[in-house]
Formats: structure tokens, C-alpha cells, sequence
């Protein structure tokens, strides 16, 4: 408990003053009174690796959380966050390997999801017909029936979802946000989105091999093809891979995406092309474009979305961001602030149309912010509350999917909003829904 305490004080929201008065979430005090000193939600991870373990750190930071389960297919994760687990908490947490034994459990209130993408849609119906509520990583699912699945199983069972673009939490979005919609800007008719990445997304070739002692790769491939082990497909580097995932437009371009369409309130475009490829690093062992760019249409404004492995020079000069640019100024926005830059009034002196907003620099951990957020959220029981429910999350991810759809097809795609596909695009259309493999099939 001696340790608990120590961490929950270390890593504190309260330390420093980081709660934004003006943020629309309620405090860490609200949250005291409201839960019981007995009464602590119960946690299950599976997948623990990455930022499952991101995210189950940043919930325990919460005192009124407790870790009981986690699941891996990696015996060595497991060892070291079953370590971890009791350095914070005091106690061993139990361990599986397969995660529908963790989710038989009664006494778990709650479980993190933070495998593969390709896992995310079997896993989130199997939690909610186990009666959980969930905290899913980034992008919800790796295709657009999955992500629509996951979005009927939620409507169904009724527990409460939060998925992991943890930038709606953070107050300096909101405060940008509140700008935008102020309507300063005047008329927006593009939105920039991009991630520019100089430091991962690259990988020299390696051989396959046999697999590591203690890891479960048959189950760790799941529903995706069978293939001989290879290191580089594996853990992290599996987002640079179509089996699994879908590339920097699906692990980065979900959050700057989910903060453009949020921003201007649509859910789909009415276009979408995309072009790109392997430009960079055309020898590496990836398949996901290093270089991409995609334009999506929408009633009023397009969005550019730009991704970029192993350069970090980005727009604006940030690596990272959104940029609404309107007939008046441009707002940009990033993880660590927001500004305004103004257009010049060409009929009058060319002065400036708005008043100049230096950049505002962020406070505080919006992925701590986001877990509270869920936190309040199942003690309220209250989806309507959440940051970033499982239809926020549906529609950044099958937007981001849209635009791999695009670039695989190598052409302009339209979207049929009535039939929900491709019109008579059959190639785009076959794209839409995943081929499970392994005797796996997608939930009905």
C-alpha cells in the first residue's frame, strides 16, 4: 500500500495544478466523493506489451482502480508487467494466455484492449457479451465492417466504450476547439492533417526464424494469414503491415483525423484518392507507404491528410497537427499547443483580418485526463460523458480506412452513404470487410 500511495502521489493529475479550470470534466476531488473507499473498478489487460500498458499505468495513477488479470501471448511481457503490476498495487496480478479465461472472471468490472489492431473487433464483442466495460486502443478495428461490428455490439449490450484518441482530453483541443467553432476563421475550406515521423516506421529486411520460447504466435497472428515467424512483423512493427494494421494513416492519422472531423462535424466524405508509396525507403521490409497523401471530399471543405516515414519537417514546422484554414486565419493545433495566424486584408491596408494568438502551450497528460474521463464515465454510468465513445472512434477509423482503400485500389474512390460502400466499385467494395483466417470467423 506504502507503494501505492507513493505512486498515485508521484504521478498525480493534481501535481502542478494541470485540471484546466475552464475544462468540461469533472475533477479528481468530484471523483473521490463519489466513489466508495471499498469500491475500486477492477481492471483485466489484454495485450501488455505497448500502450495497453500505457494506458493501465495512466488508470492506476486513479486511486480507486485496481489491476487484478493480465493476458498476453508473450510469456516474458508477461513476467515483467506482472512486476510492474505489483509495484504499483502490492499485489500479483493473475496471468492468461488466453484472453477469454481473463474475461470469465466475474470479479474484472473492466477491461483494457491494447493488442494488434487486427485482434481489436473480436475481443471488444467478446468483452461486452462477458458483460465488461472497455477501454479500446487506436483505431478501433482494421477495416470498416469490423469497425461498424464493434459500433452494433456496443448499441447492444450497452456498457461503457472509450477508445484511446486520448487528444480529445486534452484541454488545449477544447480551447482550440471553442476557437473554431467561434466562427473567427470565417468560411473553412481546407483542412490539413499530417504526421511526419523521422524516428520509426523503418526496417532492414530480416530472415524468418524460429519463434521465440514462450510466445504463442499462432494465437498472437489470430484471425490474420498464417505465416512463418519474423521478428520485424512482430510487437511494435506490426502497424507497418496490412495483415495487422494499416500504417501511420491508422496509428497516427486516426487522432489527427478524429480531431478534423470532430472539429467540423461531419462523419463521411463524399470522395476520397490517395497517393503515395514506398518513396523513402523502398527497400525496407514494410508494406505500408512511407510517403502518402490523400485528399477526402466533403459537402464544404476538403481534408489533406499527409503522412511521412523518416522525415520530421512537417507543416507549420511541426511534426505532427491539424491546420483549419479559413478566409480569415489559419488555426493550427498540435500535441503540444495551438495557435492562430491571421490572412491580410487585402482592401484595407492589407492589415490583419484577426488578432494574432501566440502559440498556447498544453498542460497536463491527455492520455491521464482521457482515463479519468472513463473512469467518471463507469461510475456515472454514463456513456454520453465519454471523450471519445466507440462511435467517435468508428468514424476517424473508417475514414482512415477510406483512404488505405483508396491507395490500394490506385484511384478516386466515391462513397455511397445510402448502401454504406463503393457504388459500383467492386474492387473498393471487397476491401470493406476482412478475410478471417485459422478457423476465426468475423462476429455476426
Amino acid at each position: 500500500m506504502n507503494s501505492r500511495r507513493k505512486f498515485i502521489k508521484n504521478t498525480s493529475l493534481l501535481a502542478g495544478g494541470i485540471i484546466s479550470p475552464g475544462f468540461a470534466s469533472q475533477s479528481i476531488g468530484s471523483i473521490n466523493k463519489i466513489i466508495g473507499a471499498n469500491d475500486n473498478i477492477k481492471f483485466g489487460l489484454i495485450g501488455c506489451k505497448g500502450m495497453g500498458w500505457g494506458d493501465m499505468r495512466s488508470i492506476l495513477k486513479n486511486p480507486q482502480t485496481d489491476c487484478i488479470a493480465l493476458c498476453d501471448i508473450d510469456d516474458n511481457v508477461l513476467e515483467k508487467r506482472s512486476n510492474d503490476v505489483e509495484k504499483i498495487t502490492g499485489k500479483k496480478p493473475a496471468i492468461y494466455k488466453d484472453y477469454r479465461k481473463l474475461l470469465e472472471d466475474n470479479n474484472i468490472d473492466a477491461v483494457v484492449i491494447g493488442t494488434p489492431d487486427h485482434w481489436h473487433c473480436l475481443i471488444l464483442v467478446h468483452a461486452l457479451q462477458a458483460g465488461k466495460h472497455i477501454y479500446c486502443e487506436k483505431p478501433i478495428a482494421n477495416s470498416i465492417k469490423e469497425s461498424n461490428i464493434m459500433l452494433d455490439a456496443a448499441k447492444k449490450y450497452n456498457k461503457i466504450i472509450q477508445v484511446g484518441q486520448w487528444q480529445r482530453s486534452s484541454p488545449h483541443y477544447r480551447e482550440a476547439l471553442d476557437y473554431l467553432w467561434s466562427g473567427k476563421l470565417g468560411q473553412i475550406r481546407l483542412v490539413k492533417v499530417w504526421a511526419y515521423q523521422g524516428w520509426y516506421g523503418m526496417l532492414d529486411a530480416k530472415p524468418d526464424s524460429p519463434t521465440p520460447a514462450g510466445v504463442d504466435y499462432k494465437t498472437w497472428l489470430g484471425p490474420a494469414p498464417m505465416r512463418p515467424f519474423n521478428e520485424n512483423r512482430f510487437h511494435f512493427n506490426f502497424r507497418w503491415y496490412w495483415d495487422y494494421a494499416g500504417g501511420l494513416m491508422t496509428d497516427w492519422g486516426v487522432h489527427e483525423i478524429d480531431i478534423a472531423l470532430f472539429g467540423m462535424k461531419v462523419k463521411e466524405p463524399k470522395s476520397i484518392v490517395a497517393s503515395g508509396g514506398r518513396f523513402g525507403y523502398p527497400n525496407q521490409d514494410t508494406e505500408t507507404p512511407d510517403t502518402l497523401q490523400t485528399l477526402f471530399q466533403y459537402d464544404n471543405f476538403t481534408m489533406l491528410w499527409e503522412n511521412a516515414v523518416g522525415i520530421d519537417g512537417g507543416n507549420y514546422g511541426q511534426d505532427e497537427g491539424i491546420a483549419f484554414i479559413g478566409n480569415n486565419g489559419t488555426l493550427v493545433i498540435d500535441r503540444g499547443g495551438w495557435q492562430v495566424i491571421s490572412e491580410k486584408d487585402y482592401k484595407n491596408d492589407k492589415k490583419p483580418k484577426l488578432d494574432l494568438i501566440p502559440y498556447q502551450k498544453s498542460k497536463g497528460s491527455g492520455l491521464d485526463f482521457h482515463t479519468t474521463n472513463f473512469l467518471e464515465a463507469i461510475r456515472n454510468n454514463d456513456s454520453n460523458s465519454l471523450a471519445c465513445g466507440i462511435e467517435s472512434g468508428s468514424i476517424a477509423c473508417i475514414n482512415a480506412h477510406m483512404g488505405n482503400i483508396s491507395y490500394k485500389v490506385g484511384r478516386k474512390i466515391f462513397w455511397d452513404k445510402e448502401n454504406q460502400n463503393f457504388g459500383d466499385d467492386n474492387q473498393a467494395n471487397d476491401l470493406i470487410s476482412p478475410k478471417y483466417n485459422n478457423g476465426y470467423s468475423l462476429p455476426g
